[in-house]
């Protein structure tokens, strides 16, 4: 990639003590010249006088359109160990891709610009790297002990966030986007061959990457104070995120995500409930979010074709012919998208997806007769309510069905065509 560098003094400052460990210090900015100063300027001297190893500050320059440039070069002249580097394109994740592939560094690491971390966890979050306990360290605002200062809009977005990101993938870390990480070099590099994403959403693939390998992921609870002069696009990112998410899952089931030759670090796998199913984690992680998606848009469509059929027919007729409709999407979608490891011919995928849809327009119907019993003459809104409540729950037994029964190949056994 085009660049350049722009390097500091090469002396060392006079007191500096014996290290046994040299770090690089990344921050990306992006037309950031009037906090570039204060940040630089706050970390060298935090790290002089309280970061007992090696150190070295890397400025990424994300092709600002500012003086941002100017101002860490000059920055690289006043100071010991600051260096920059210029991108020719933005991207926080290209920043950090193409900072931590070339160090000679033996830790990387990162924090914004903002210093919105306290700094005082910095220390606890190099160690684990240096004496060799984890692979990679994570500051995290959810984690017991930490100690965060924000709005309730965005402590909202980052719970939720970090929420989805356990439901669909089981990931054991507390919050992915914390702006304050190091790993191994080491390790890092081949991993940066599997990280699609270079911008927001390139933290949570390397973390999830990193768990998918076996990797140790420590997290430090820290002090974090929001800034309100942030520019991201919350929704634009969310939308990101959600893609990459969906992304990530396939790589992890079609062994995309897998890196060679990368430490193995012993696991309890019985504890999770994807080794309880005797499943590979990325392989149920894909089929639970697929099937989740897909689920989602077929009840949305039942629902809607419910309420038109209903206009005409009785409540059962309208029911059945609802799901008769959407069953036949659900199920092709399921063989083609959730679950593609099954080897059984098509014909045979249906006839036992139309056993389940039975069973499951039984529990349905059922659930609509009740509430005629319970009250003659229901409200429409009244009907969808228990219809949903209703599906939900079939869902989730025609999810276990179709997973023990429907596409289960015996370990690949069955290959009739």
């Amino acid at each position: 990639m085009p660049g350049s560098t722009t390097r500091g003094p090469a002396t060392e400052h006079p007191t500096e003590p014996l290290r046994t460990a040299t770090v690089d210090i990344v921050i990306p900015v992006y037309n950031e010249q009037r906090a570039l100063p204060g940040c630089v300027r706050v970390l060298h001297e935090f790290l002089i006088a309280q970061f007992p190893f090696s150190w070295k500050i890397v400025v990424v320059d994300n092709a600002s359109t500012d003086g941002t440039l100017g101002v860490a070069r000059a920055l690289a002249e006043e100071f010991d160990r600051v260096e920059v580097r210029h991108l020719d394109r933005k991207g926080r994740g290209r920043a950090l891709r193409e900072s931590w592939r070339t160090s000679t560094a033996d830790i990387v690491g990162y924090m914004d610009v903002d210093l919105s971390t306290g700094l005082n966890a910095l220390l606890p979050l190099v160690a684990p790297l240096v004496n060799g306990h984890s692979d990679l360290a994570v500051g995290s605002r959810l984690a017991p002990g930490a100690r965060t200062v924000r709005g309730a809009k965005r402590e909202f977005i980052s719970r939720s966030y970090n929420g989805i990101i356990r439901l669909t993938h089981g990931a054991r870390f507390s919050d992915a986007q914390c702006g304050f990480k190091a790993a191994r070099t080491d390790v890092i590099r081949p991993l940066l061959d599997r990280v699609a994403d270079d911008s927001w959403f390139f933290d949570t693939e390397l973390l999830l990457v990193a768990e998918h390998n076996g990797l140790r992921v420590h997290e430090v609870p820290v002090d974090w104070v929001e800034d309100t002069d942030t520019r991201v696009d919350v929704a634009g990112t969310a939308l990101d995120d959600i893609r990459g998410l969906i992304r990530v899952a396939r790589a992890k089931a079609s062994g995309a995500a897998r890196v060679p030759d990368l430490p193995r670090r012993p696991e309890p796998r019985a504890a999770h409930p994807d080794a309880v199913l005797g499943r590979s984690g990325g392989a149920l992680s894909w089929q639970v979010l697929s099937f989740a998606v897909i689920g989602v848009l077929s009840t949305a469509a039942n629902l809607a074709l419910y309420g038109v059929f209903r206009t005409w027919w009785p409540a059962l007729l309208a029911n059945l012919a609802a799901l008769v409709l959407t069953t036949l999407f659900n199920t092709e979608a399921n063989r083609r998208f959730t679950f593609t490891s099954a080897a059984k011919s098509r014909g045979r995928i249906h006839l036992q997806g139309l056993a389940v849809f039975g069973l499951y327009y039984a529990f349905t119907s059922a659930a609509l007769l009740a509430l005629d019993r319970i009250e003659p003459n229901p409200a429409r809104w009244l009907e969808l309510v228990v219809l949903l409540v209703a599906s939900v729950l079939g869902t989730a037994g025609r999810f276990l069905l179709l997973r023990a029964w429907v596409f289960h190949t015996d370990n690949g056994k069955d290959k009739s065509k």
